[in-house]
């Protein structure tokens, strides 16, 4: 399916209403089905610069004009280097249901969408060279109640540190790879964890990165993905990563949205980390779809690029 657009005769009518004190905002005024003006593109990246992650309600999009949505702030990507798309769309990952990441039913033993995983603050897809610019996520079964997302802002967070502290991360640099944390008493889990790891991939990051697009600085460590700081002995990266991981889980830089039939969720994955509630109704579906969007190579405030030490970029 093809969605067309009309730049001339429409012009914009978005809204964004900040739904949270440093992050977060819903967005009005559009609708995603119809297509976007070339005002309404810029009006909805501005929303999306400003609050780091913003929120529609009410929208019903096939996965092609998921696709579509997604195509007018940058090329979408594969749906993800290691697990498997939906059917007959190369470009969507369902995250949850009976078939957890087409890897069998048996997750459904473990809450189906997502038991077998353990529960982190994480950033979509940092071990590749060029993690995604953002990642779009639409509902499409939703439990009666739980399964919210939170998401957290890494600008506000990197604010938020000493001045000392900004001075020693903004310096250091650090190794993501996909090692997936899963419950190990899940039966799923480990069927999970090898074809996420099925193709290694290791990347060097900067700690703290520039957002090519605003020049904030924000922190760029994920509980699901970093390793290790790069050059500080074993003990000294995890007392750092603790102590960077807690600043990021600070409620104070976090928003949290409930999910309801027709809500899409765009965030910027270069500001931002996401975390998935465990708490939805014992036997309910949870079930959406992502898209993420091409990103560029992580760049450091004093200049270092993100560089591959196994694998590759994500395009």
């Amino acid at each position: 399916m093809t969605v067309t657009h009309d730049p001339v005769t429409r012009a914009s009518a978005v809204e964004a209403h900040a739904v949270a004190g440093l992050i977060g905002a819903e967005i009005t005024g559009v609708d995603l089905a119809a297509g976007l003006t070339e005002a309404e593109v810029v009006d909805v990246r501005a929303a999306l610069l400003r609050h780091k992650v913003i929120f529609f309600r009410n929208q019903e999009l096939t996965p092609d004009q998921q696709v579509a949505f997604g195509r007018l702030f940058g090329e979408v990507t594969p749906a993800h280097p290691t697990l498997p798309s939906i059917e007959g769309h190369p470009e969507i990952l369902a995250i949850g249901g009976d078939d957890l990441y087409g890897l069998g039913e048996d997750g459904a033993e473990d809450g189906a969408w997502g038991g077998a995983i353990e529960n982190n603050w994480h950033t979509d897809v940092t071990f590749v060279h060029n993690p995604p610019l953002g990642s779009i996520l639409k509902a499409v079964e939703i439990p009666t109640y739980g399964g919210d997302t939170a998401w957290t802002n890494l600008v506000a967070a990197y604010d938020g540190l000493s001045q000392p502290l900004k001075e020693l991360v903004d310096g250091l640099t650090a190794v993501h790879r996909n090692e997936i944390l899963v419950e190990l008493g899940s039966p799923h889990g480990l069927a999970l964890r090898s074809a996420f790891t099925s193709s290694p991939y290791w990347t060097e990051h900067p700690v703290v990165r520039v957002h090519p697009e605003t020049g904030e600085k924000a922190l760029f460590v994920n509980p699901n993905f970093t390793s290790h700081v790069v050059g500080l002995r074993n003990k000294e990266s995890r007392a750092l990563l603790d102590l960077l991981y807690a600043q990021i889980a600070d409620p104070r830089y976090t928003v949290r949205f409930r999910w309801a039939p027709g809500s899409i969720a765009f965030w910027d994955n270069r500001a931002t980390a996401h975390l998935a509630a465990l708490d939805a109704v014992p036997g309910e579906a949870r079930v959406l779809h992502r898209i993420t969007i091409r990103g560029d190579v992580p760049v450091g405030p004093g200049g270092f690029e993100s560089r591959v030490l196994e694998g590759g970029a994500f395009s």
